[in-house]
């Protein structure tokens, strides 16, 4: 394939021609571009046509997508929009949106950092860090992948290439945009696309299934666990036996006997001190439950592809892992499971010796520590937007000490108070956590103080 020229114009579909800014970068399948098309800039993908499979099959399919459109308006997605028409020795390409400022690939953030390319020609690059601005942005950014991919499959589509190139995040929102769409097809229909190892899920290393939306979320378990674990969930001692990561032990580590680094009944590939630093660390700081889905993903999931966990079990795991934050006054930050647990449900400080009492709602079980946020997802019926607040646990300004639950919503709650006395709380007014108090948030959705 001819590479393009800067000032080239390159006839699109619709109408037009794309010309040529500069290249942005370059991958297995083609080269992109930075490209000005109707008096907008784009990003251009050109092919390498001879390294895709059935290159106008590929493209039929390019095509149904972009009339289809992204799935859920688009929102997560950098959807193809635009083909240019096919040049003669068969080259083409497609036009998407560029990913705006502020978002770094999942890639540089699982490394840690990004190279900066210096501002005046001679000077050399600069190392940037890039890192999560809160574990609250970490955990939410998990969630959003998992939502975007939950839309992808009820749109009757699988993404088949999941790997941590997918992804540009926002690191101090946890916004995601999910990237290199170009291989999402119909589920059931594959255009040779396989996947990247370490990430494709074992039946497709073997051979002996195509992907689909089981192996997608095989794949999505990878990346979470990459995410949140800086590692390879199958990159243990077994694995590092090996010293060149050949085809063939590629076939054998993550096709034929893979085997999860947390096995509970295998301790064949166990992380390695001073080689899986990360993930020996992190893996004790997270909840039992998060262990539990992890495992569960490669042991059980690797054998039972119908068995891996679904979209919506992984939201609502994940929604009660950020509830399960908890910012002590002292200044402490960490997941519930690290404070002490007094009685059935209160939790205590191990610093200040503060005790956090926690609110049951719904299947979540909320700490309810100063700047608690209640989001839709826990006062409203059927609702999964975690980033919408409705209410907040805040200290009263005349007594200090005293803490309640403020509504922020738009609507007014009920609150039913131990002497089951009645109040109604209205938007931007509070009730005070008091064991034995119920909270009626409406639609029947209740709230019960814990202690």
């Amino acid at each position: 394939m001819r590479e393009l020229k800067t000032g080239e114009r390159i006839p699109v579909e619709a109408g037009g021609e794309a010309v040529v800014v500069r290249e942005l970068g370059r991958g297995g399948q083609g080269i992109v571009y930075l490209v000005r098309y109707d008096s907008r800039e784009y990003a251009l993908k050109w092919y390498f046509v001879s390294r895709i499979k059935n290159p106008r099959a590929f493209r039929e399919n390019l095509r149904r997508n972009i009339e289809d459109g992204a799935p859920d308006g688009g929102r997560q997605f950098i959807w193809p929009l635009f083909l240019t028409e096919q040049k003669k020795n068969g080259a083409f390409g497609y036009l998407m949106r560029l990913a705006p400022a502020g978002y770094d690939s999942f890639t540089d953030i699982y490394n840690g950092y990004r190279w900066e390319k210096p501002a005046v020609k001679g000077r050399p690059a600069r190392k940037i860090k890039v890192k999560f601005a809160s574990l609250d942005g970490m955990i939410s950014a998990a969630i959003n992948i998992v939502k975007a991919f939950r839309s992808l499959h009820l749109a009757g589509k699988s993404y088949q290439d999941l790997n941590d190139g997918g992804f540009f995040i926002n690191t101090k929102t946890g916004e995601v945009l999910v990237c290199d769409c170009d291989n999402v097809a119909a589920d059931g229909e594959n255009f040779g696309i396989g996947g990247m190892p370490g990430f494709m899920a074992p039946e497709v290393v073997r051979g002996i299934a195509r992907p689909g939306v089981l192996t997608d979320r095989y794949s999505l378990a990878v990346v979470l666990f990459k995410l949140f674990f800086r590692g390879d969930p199958l990159e243990g001692s077994k694995v590092l036996q090996c010293v060149v990561m050949t085809e063939e032990n590629d076939l054998i580590h993550y096709g034929r006997n893979p085997v999860f680094v947390y096995d509970p009944e295998d301790a064949s590939n166990r992380p390695v001190h001073g080689v899986h630093d990360n993930v020996i660390k992190l893996w004790q700081i997270y909840p039992d439950f998060i262990r539990q889905a992890f495992t569960l993903s490669f042991t059980y999931g690797i054998q039972e592809p119908n068995s891996r966990i679904i979209e919506k079990n992984w939201i609502q795991m994940l929604i009660q892992l950020k509830l399960d934050i908890i910012h002590c006054t002292c200044g402490k930050t960490a997941f519930a499971s690290a404070f002490e647990q007094r009685g059935s449900h209160a939790l205590v400080c191990r610093n200040c010796q503060s005790v956090i009492y926690t609110m049951g709602v719904k299947d979540f079980e909320v700490p309810l520590h100063s700047g608690t946020k209640l989001y839709r997802c826990l006062t409203e019926k059927n609702n999964d937007d975690f980033e919408t607040v409705t209410g907040m646990v805040m200290e009263n300004r005349l007594k200090k000490g005293l803490f309640g639950v403020k509504n922020m919503s738009s609507h007014p709650w009920t609150a039913v108070f131990p002497d089951q006395s009645v109040r109604e709380v209205e938007p931007g007014k509070a009730v005070p956590i008091w064991k034995g108090l119920e909270i009626d948030f409406g639609d029947n959705i209740k709230a019960n103080i814990l202690l």
